[in-house]
């Protein structure tokens, strides 16, 4: 059996990726018995034949493989197809590793992760530090997210963060090893024993909460989830998709994150509870946006409100 199988799902970043990869094989601490499977999510511009050069031109061939996936079926389908590939071209790996390709990996990062799910053995996944290229942390270790949550993180006013402070998704980043809810799929490592016990991901989620619907998935199968700050790793954030990206005005929200987002409430807490989730995020959203139009400063999101409706109520029937 393979030590780790890393996974890069790449879309249109054919340069963000060739950084991921050199990043990955530069590290003197990667595990020896380590594949790096670059999966092409069928990229229009033709990445995954200008990857296929590219790994050659640069050696990388012993260590790093590609898959060419037919069509673009999103992260999830990206993943878990790469998943299969690996099983089937090199045998089961014993840790699988989910990397983004608008990432690049500190030295010995990949094995600051296996080190603590190797540490843990009710651990089951296991994520990094995401940072900055100047260090600066993000947050990437989360709370699963309730009807207060919803509140809190849409109306964006202190005074309510701080009375909902132990409802909120994204808690003050942890400086040490530390079981947390769930960790962002930018950098995330996983057992194999995970995977054999509740399944890959969720293939139903074109882009976003994935990651989050397999820790709750994972979580009720008895493992646990672990932020691990000396894992660091470099996330340019929203490069591939614009939507998290930290401008004033940001890009217009796709269909499926809303989708997506409606989904795992339904899946794992009901459609009463979905409908008290949504009830909140809208007051919330009201709430910031009066404060926007007192305040005369434009909305960074203005037709989010208008989005939402449309495309988590009209478009579910």
């Amino acid at each position: 059996m393979n030590d780790l199988a890393i996974i890069v799902v790449n879309y249109n970043a054919f340069d963000l990726t060739i950084d991921c990869i050199a990043s990955l094989v530069a590290d003197p601490a990667l595990p020896a018995l380590t594949r790096v499977v670059v999966a092409d999510n069928a990229s229009p511009a033709g990445d995954a034949a200008r990857l296929r050069e590219a790994i050659s031109q640069h050696g990388w061939g012993e260590r790093v493989t590609l898959v060419a996936h037919a069509r673009n079926g999103g992260f999830a389908f990206g993943n878990n197809k790469a998943i299969a590939a690996a099983d089937a071209q090199f045998g089961p790996s014993r840790l699988y590793l989910l990397l983004n390709p608008d990432t690049w990996v500190r030295p010995g990062a990949v094995a600051k992760l296996a080190a603590c799910l190797d540490t843990h053995a009710e651990a089951g996944i296991a994520g990094s530090r995401l940072e900055d290229p100047d260090g600066t942390p993000q947050a990437c270790a989360f709370r699963f997210p309730g009807a207060a949550s919803e509140l809190e993180s849409s109306i964006c006013i202190g005074l309510v963060t701080r009375l909902l402070e132990r409802w909120r998704v994204a808690p003050r980043m942890p400086d040490h090893p530390t079981e947390v809810d769930w960790v962002s799929g930018a950098s995330l490592m996983v057992k194999r024993a995970v995977i054999e016990d509740i399944g890959l991901l969720d293939e139903a989620y074109f882009l976003y909460y994935e990651e989050l619907d397999f820790c709750l998935r994972a979580a009720k199968a008895g493992y646990s989830c672990w932020h691990v700050p000396e894992s660091r790793v470099v996330h340019l954030v929203g490069q591939s998709t614009g939507v998290t990206r930290r401008d004033s005005v940001r890009d217009r929200r796709p269909s499926y994150w809303f989708r997506s987002r409606r989904r795992y409430f339904v899946k794992h807490h009901g459609r009463a509870y979905a409908l008290l989730a949504d009830l909140a995020w809208l007051a919330g959203q009201s709430g910031f946006r009066l404060r926007q139009v007192l305040a005369r400063r434009p909305a960074p999101e203005p037709r989010l409100m208008s989005d939402f409706v449309k495309h988590s109520w009209l478009a579910s029937g």
